[in-house]
């Protein structure tokens, strides 16, 4: 044990009155967490979503030492820097469409505030000052920064203590069959005057509980945007990057989004970056001889020159390793693996989509012991809400996921044989 003493953290999603000690992670290799204690864990959500190339992949960690050498950090008012814009160009390369306008941040909520920013700027920029709510998703999740929360979930979501403090926005559910695509299309067009943009999570709302929909239904959504004259947002914060299958999950529903929220996995988990991308008539409405109608933002650590080179790094593997066909061997495996606990009492669905697995159940009690049955096992793995899921590295073993189906396979059983109310 390192001694180092945790009296002073403030844990999140937390409560610290009764809140369990902390595993203390000395060091990280792969696809495992490895404790003070020298227990090694599989991490089964890849340190929440982020570590897509597995942990202290070499040409990641040979691209932030160069540049820890040689500049870690510069503003970015007034100066620009060869990370940042390779990075930039790169992306615009990559996103389908015309989205070609990257403006950092340094956190995916910020990056969705910003979006928002954009989004009700783009309006009053051209004289139109009506349009300042958003229409979003029941099941949805944004982040925690002010209004993030507010196109969040406002009754299921973790935010609902702030209903009265938050801006009231536009929900809906998310529309599946034909008479909920036409009461959404109904709602937005009640709505269309009011609201600068739709935010969508595409294909997985992953913290509002690893709900899912299909390409059809997203477009659905763009469609219904489009029509209505409103900018389409989408956050693919957590699904970026190969998670949902594709590099970028809005295309497997052949959509063109007029800003999208990318985060989590840009760096490979590496370090904290994220960024917000528009197409250029978004960003030519922020033109003008007027110096209020430039986009008034700019996050201290905004195109970190250190994490723009892990980011870098990071897109250089999956041009040079076969990580989306990695993620399609997952979620083979996936299927393969969970689809006979379908029977288990208590199990509601299994979802899964690219390197995503989760189990629905009706009760998720007892959870420290679920918690604890996991690490003893070997597995780090953080169930929430009614879902038990793994969101694994792309660079995991098949031997390292079948410890994890295994380990569910093994615990569930005997957790649905507890009551609610068992210790």
């Amino acid at each position: 044990m390192s001694g180092v003493p945790t009296a002073h953290i403030w844990l999140p999603y937390t409560q610290m009155q009764n809140a369990a000690e902390p595993l203390r992670a000395s060091h990280t290799a792969g696809s495992r967490i490895i404790l003070d204690d020298g227990r090694e864990l599989i991490d089964a959500v890849a340190s929440w979503w982020t570590a897509c190339h597995g942990y202290n992949h070499p040409h990641i960690v040979m691209a932030m030492e160069k540049q820890l050498h040689a500049m870690p950090h510069v503003m970015f008012g007034g100066l620009v820097h060869e990370p940042a814009e390779k990075l930039a160009a790169r992306l615009a390369v990559m996103l389908p469409g015309p989205l070609n306008r990257v403006f950092f941040a340094d956190s995916g909520s910020v990056a969705v505030e910003v979006a928002m920013k954009m989004a009700v700027q783009f309006g009053l920029n051209q004289g139109d000052t009506g349009r300042t709510r958003f229409l979003s998703f029941r099941d949805g999740y944004h982040g925690d920064t002010l209004a993030a929360m507010s196109v969040t979930d406002p009754d299921e979501g973790m935010h609902s203590l702030f209903r009265g403090y938050l801006p009231e926005q536009v929900i809906a559910p998310i529309p599946r069959d034909e008479a909920s695509c036409a009461a959404f299309r109904q709602l937005l067009d009640e709505h269309r005057h009011e609201i600068a943009a739709v935010i969508v999570e595409p294909l997985v709302q992953c913290a509002g509980g690893m709900k899912m929909h299909d390409g059809a239904t997203l477009k659905v959504i763009a469609d219904a945007a489009k029509d209505a004259g409103v900018l389409l947002i989408c956050d693919e914060i957590a699904v970026n990057f190969g998670r949902a299958g594709t590099l970028f999950a809005h295309t497997q529903a052949g959509i063109a989004p007029d800003i999208i929220c990318l985060g989590k996995a840009l760096t490979g988990g590496a370090i904290n970056l994220a960024a917000t991308v528009a197409t250029a008539d978004v960003f030519d409405a922020f033109l003008s001889d007027q110096a209020e109608a430039a986009l008034m933002h700019g996050p201290t650590y905004m195109g970190s020159p250190l994490a723009c080179a892990a980011a870098n790094a990071s897109l250089d593997l999956f041009d040079s390793e076969p990580r989306l066909q990695q993620v399609a061997t997952i979620e083979a495996q996936l299927k393969r693996d969970l689809a006979p606990l379908t029977s288990l009492p208590g199990v509601v669905d299994i979802r899964i989509k690219g390197a995503i697995g989760a189990i629905e159940v009706a009760d998720l009690h007892n959870l420290d012991w679920l918690k604890a049955q996991f690490v003893a096992a070997g597995i780090w793995l953080r169930p929430f809400g009614n879902v038990i899921y793994t969101m694994p590295p792309f660079t995991i073993t098949p031997d390292e996921l079948s410890a994890i189906t295994g380990a569910i396979s093994d615990i569930l059983p005997r957790w649905a044989d507890r009551t609610p109310t068992a210790g």
